[in-house]
């Protein structure tokens, strides 16, 4: 019998190590399926160009993933079983039930209310395509002068803030941050910042925490009132649902903790990647919610569940950070260096260089989904029998 492995979830992810198992482990011994609710591929850290207008390069998975042997399963998943390893899916001819020996839970995170009154009824998000071609719609509707005030100032709601300046300058862009302007940058990287907020005219409500969201206005803790036709909320991710309501042991958010090869500290057929899973990276710090923490986790869970089944050995590199890339618009750019734990140093790229950086490294993102193992040489290996049991049923080590 071929050992049954499904990924859950085809965002960067979950893609990746699909695609990286398919090209590890012989076709006859293993079954591939991935269960994603959409049939292409969505370059989520694309949504804010997307909102802004412009139009995305189409990535089918009939093609991303031709001749890899992963079988693609366009299903919504609705419960995940893991004590009777069994997923729960739906798509438009119904619902039934997956049976898998080994489960990579790829599903990700959606934008996050935060709780704050008002947000879920008058806010837009950009976390997923949806979100961005809703607000897409709406900004496309915008008379010249009234104001889109982005809400957040991490990566997100800066890509989302210059972004939409640079598209429609005649527009007032506002963006409110909880503490200062960029204020985890090294001083170079502030300065740069600034600079470019200033050339696009973008406004800056500094140490804004906001409390509450109407349909024309937000409302700050000290009870300031920032006017805004447009609110974009991009405070945060939080992490999909449905590893919560399973008997894995999961964080206070959500999250699947798992050990040094993504595999759930619970139960040791499933595997962890992504946003969703709680792992240690440099300093004993969790990794971050990002394709720079997803993409390498995805290959180290891929490699881990090829090198038990086969009885190769198991990957032992660390996932730690070299940059943080940020886009300014489609000419401006931010490329911050860090250290291994991703605290910012002095050194950063600006202007158009860095803008062009970042551009590689979204095309290199989509291209990673299609060469999951870097377009390197790669050797199928056998998987026992003796190994595939094994690997359901002994806890892996911490």
């Amino acid at each position: 019998m071929q050992h049954r492995i499904i990924v859950l979830g085809a965002g960067y992810t979950g893609a990746i190590a699909a695609g990286r198992l398919a090209k590890r482990l012989r076709r006859e011994d293993v079954a591939i399926t991935l269960v994603n609710a959409e049939p292409d591929f969505v370059e989520r850290v694309r949504m804010h160009q997307l909102a802004a207008g412009q139009d995305l390069k189409p990535r089918p998975f009939s093609e991303m993933l031709a001749g890899t042997g992963v079988d693609l399963r366009l299903a919504k998943v609705t419960d995940v079983d893991v004590d009777a390893r069994t997923v729960s899916v739906i798509d438009a001819n119904g619902a039934e039930e997956l049976a898998y020996d080994t489960l990579v839970y790829a599903l990700g995170s959606g934008w996050n209310a935060q709780g704050v009154p008002g947000t879920a009824e008058h806010a837009y998000e950009i976390a997923g395509r949806p979100g961005a071609l809703r607000l897409r719609e709406r900004l496309a509707g915008l008379d010249a002068g009234q104001t889109v005030l982005v809400v957040g100032g991490g990566l997100t709601g800066l890509e989302a803030a210059t972004e939409i300046a640079e598209a429609r300058p005649d527009l007032d862009v506002a963006l409110a941050a909880h503490g200062g302007l960029g204020d985890w940058l090294s001083a170079k990287g502030r300065e740069h910042l600034r600079k470019v907020f200033g050339k696009l005219g973008i406004t800056v409500h500094e140490h804004a925490a906001v409390t509450g969201v109407e349909a024309d206005r937000v409302t700050t803790a000290d009870g300031t009132a920032i006017p805004a036709a447009v609110t974009v909320w991009t405070t945060g991710f939080a992490v999909h649902p449905i590893a919560k309501a399973t008997t894995l042991e999961v964080t206070g958010t959500g999250q699947i903790v798992v050990d040094g090869t993504m595999r759930s500290v619970s139960h040791p057929d499933v595997y962890a990647v992504g946003d969703a899973a709680m792992a240690m990276g440099p300093g004993g710090k969790p990794l971050r919610m990002s394709c720079a923490s997803g993409t390498p986790a995805a290959w180290q869970a891929a490699d881990a569940i090829a090198a038990r089944l086969t009885g190769g050995k198991l990957p032992n590199t660390p996932i730690r950070y070299f940059n943080q890339c940020i886009s300014l618009g489609r000419k401006e750019g931010l490329i911050q260096y860090v250290t291994a734990d991703d605290r910012a140093v002095q050194a950063v790229l600006t202007g158009r260089l860095a803008a062009v950086y970042k551009e590689l490294v979204c095309k290199g993102a989509a291209w990673g989904v299609a060469n999951p193992t870097l377009g390197l040489p790669t050797r199928r290996r056998r998987v026992t029998r003796e190994r595939a049991a094994a690997g359901s049923t002994v806890k892996a080590p911490a």
